[in-house]
């Protein structure tokens, strides 16, 4: 019974200091309270957004540049309030609050000739803010992330957003610029990423088409991203890595984003965490999709994906193909360990333009990420260092991809003239057996 005791105290004297860590770093929650109303992405009602506290928090100064001290978990955020009545501000963040006028504004009344894309969120717009329209904020290009009360994510998606990206800083995250939470909209505001995702360059024939270089710089950026979201602290699982969610910047160097369906990750004796399964068909690791149980292998498993789709130029789920086809990874996995068969893996638009060396060294990093076996994935770190060395190898146009197709074409053609001969002698076999059996039939 003392050692139960203990336990339970124990435990609250953690949620109270992470109580009090929420309240130093946050503006703090309205739990209820006068005015009414619940939240906006859960029946209509609203969140009336407070002003700014003056004071700032400390940042670290770690390596990475990447986190608020004492950074704090969506767990932590709706442990400790209300989600009846919520207010967010983040304090340290160098989020911008914006109200929906100025964003208005900013996108010229989100008039089409603006709009970028949609999402499970809601569409998307390019705008811009002057000099001078918020303090501290330079005039800078930005896009404009609107909530959709129709589309698949809501206002927990909205502060998942706010949450991570107000706490983690990495070159290889997108920017999150600041947001809007007035009466029941929900705003994003983010660095405007003028090439887009690579989605759209893969597979919607943007040109140029992407050159090997520039798709293994891109993978390594991805990975470094991922990498530094599971080596944190308080690890990250980003659960939505697609190649819609990869953006470009004029470099075409790689930014996630999109980070509404991110959990933190297992802490401590946890192994993983359990959830509702998210995310989107294709890029699902098997075990998450039958059990709920997310971990960092979830992350790689879907990097493998996209890696694959880099080098092939194919989609993780493509109806247009023929049945056997439709499915990349089915289709293409066992290809990924065998030289001879780099040919049949590479995106035909490369023209053989790639070091064979080099993209037969990424296939076996995509390979190992799609193990079945979680346990047999590398962690995304050890991703990075496998794939980072590769862009020192040079040899884009030197021939050394034409010479892979090649070597391919020469063995398909090896193949087909050992079926033919065995064909032929299978087809003298029958006639010479015929022969001899007409002959014994007529001396019969």
């Amino acid at each position: 019974m003392a050692r139960s005791s203990s336990a339970k105290k124990k435990k609250q004297q953690q949620q109270q200091k992470q109580l009090s860590a929420w309240r130093f770093l946050f503006g703090g929650c309205l739990m209820g309270g006068g005015g009414g109303g619940g939240a906006a992405g859960s029946g209509g009602s609203k969140v009336r957004p407070r002003p700014r506290p003056t004071a700032a928090a400390k940042q670290s100064s770690s390596p990475a540049g990447g986190l608020l001290q004492q950074r704090l978990s969506v767990t932590d955020v709706m442990s400790t309030c209300s989600d009846q009545d919520l207010s967010v501000s983040l304090v340290g963040s160098n989020l911008q609050v914006f109200t929906v006028g100025e964003l208005k504004a900013a996108t010229q009344g989100f008039v089409d000739s603006n709009f970028l894309g949609e999402g499970g969120f809601g569409p998307v717009y390019r705008g811009a803010v002057a000099e001078g329209a918020k303090p501290g904020l330079p005039a800078q290009q930005i896009a404009v992330k609107l909530w959709d009360p129709e589309g698949t994510q809501g206002h927990k998606e909205w502060l998942s957003e706010v949450i991570f990206l107000g706490q983690l800083r990495h070159p290889n995250l997108v920017k999150l610029v600041g947001y809007c939470s007035e009466e029941e909209h929900r705003l994003l505001v983010y660095e405007y990423m003028p090439k887009g995702s690579l989605e759209n360059h893969l597979f919607k024939k943007f040109p140029p088409v992407l050159s090997w270089s520039t798709r293994l710089n891109i993978a390594v950026g991805a990975a470094k991203g991922l990498a530094f979201l599971h080596d944190a602290e308080k690890p990250v699982i980003y659960r939505d890595f697609k190649t819609s969610n990869i953006l470009l910047n004029p470099e075409y160097e790689a930014k996630l984003s999109d980070f509404g369906l991110a959990k933190d990750g297992p802490e401590g004796d946890d192994t993983h965490v359990s959830t509702r399964v998210m995310g989107t068909h294709g890029y699902a690791a098997p075990e998450y999709i039958l059990t709920g149980h997310l971990t960092a292998k979830s992350d790689v498993y879907s990097f493998g994906v996209v890696l694959l789709e880099i080098l092939s130029g194919r989609r993780a789920v493509d109806k247009a193909r023929p049945s056997r086809e439709r499915h990349l990874v089915e289709h293409m996995r066992a290809w990924l360990k065998d030289p001879q068969k780099l040919g049949r893996v590479m995106d035909p638009a490369l023209e053989g333009a790639y070091p064979a060396a080099a993209a037969h060294r990424a296939a076996l990093v995509a390979y190992r990420c799609l193990s079945g076996s979680p346990k047999s994935r590398p962690d995304m770190s050890r991703v990075v260092e496998d794939l980072e060395p590769l862009l020192a190898v040079t040899g884009d146009g030197d021939g050394d991809g034409d010479a892979a197709a090649a070597q391919e074409e020469a063995a398909r053609k090896e193949e087909r003239a050992r079926r033919s001969r065995g064909e032929a002698r299978a087809n003298l076999w029958g006639v010479h057996h015929c022969t001899i059996f007409t002959v014994s039939m007529m001396i019969y």
